[in-house]
């Protein structure tokens, strides 16, 4: 299971590129494929498109029972909200993980990505929250964002909105905004590390008037978080 890292192959680890180059076959979801495509050139590739999470791991597993080196990819790192959980779920209820060694690859998370080119807004503890309720209620996702909130934790989001979906992102600053002041600065990161990438620095209050999709990463900062600039910075705490 192999964690791609943000987008850009820049960002990608040796052990990844190694791993992706001696693979018999990859598996992915069809745009995180192409996103590695010259490194992958050649070789015999398994692709879907959303919600068909459950069929690549089935896949995947199908070809290792087979005696394939199988590199089932994922962006950012396969242990969040990634494709590692799933995989170790089924190859244990269908009792085969005696039968396939697994080695997971960790990646740069979306997360760390997004913070890198904020500056330095994860300094101090925070907590990430996925906005998306296809698979959590919304109503413990509420009850998250408020503790977080509570909490003076700095906060990053996945899945924000969708063009369908923006009912999320508003109830979530409505949240935020009972336990954080309307001029915390918020960083938004689109495609980090790819040709559409772009950062915004911004804050609670104006949020909203930003677009925002499934490719959006937000970091809403604590009650220190400062804007230096361009750059966003949550302090430690040392003494200066």
């Amino acid at each position: 299971m192999v964690g791609t890292g943000p987008g850009s192959t820049d960002y990608l680890s040796p052990k990844a590129l190694r791993v992706l180059q001696e693979a018999d076959i990859i598996v992915g979801y069809k745009t995180y494929v192409q996103l590695i495509a010259p490194l992958v050139e050649g070789k015999e590739i398994i692709s879907t498109g959303m919600t068909r999470e459950v069929e690549r791991c089935r896949a995947a597993i199908a070809q290792a029972q087979k005696g394939r080196k199988v590199a089932l990819v994922s962006s950012g790192d396969p242990g969040v909200y990634g494709m590692a959980g799933l995989a170790l779920e089924i190859l244990y209820q269908e009792k085969l993980h005696d039968l396939v060694e697994v080695e997971i690859i960790p990646g740069i998370t979306a997360a760390t990505a997004a913070a890198a080119l904020l500056g330095a807004p994860l300094m101090h503890d925070f907590v990430v929250i996925s906005l998306s309720d296809l698979l959590t209620p919304w109503e413990l996702i509420e009850k998250r964002l408020a503790l977080a909130a509570q909490g003076d934790f700095v906060i990053v989001l996945y899945n924000p909105a969708s063009h369908r979906r923006k009912f999320q992102i508003q109830r979530a600053r409505e949240i935020l905004l009972q336990y954080k002041n309307a001029s915390t600065p918020v960083g938004i990161v689109r495609q980090a590390y790819r040709e559409e990438e772009e950062v915004i620095i911004t804050d609670l209050e104006n949020l909203l008037s930003h677009s925002l999709d499934m490719f959006s990463i937000l970091i809403v900062g604590n009650n220190q978080t400062k804007k230096l600039d361009n750059y966003l910075v949550t302090p430690r705490g040392y003494v200066l």
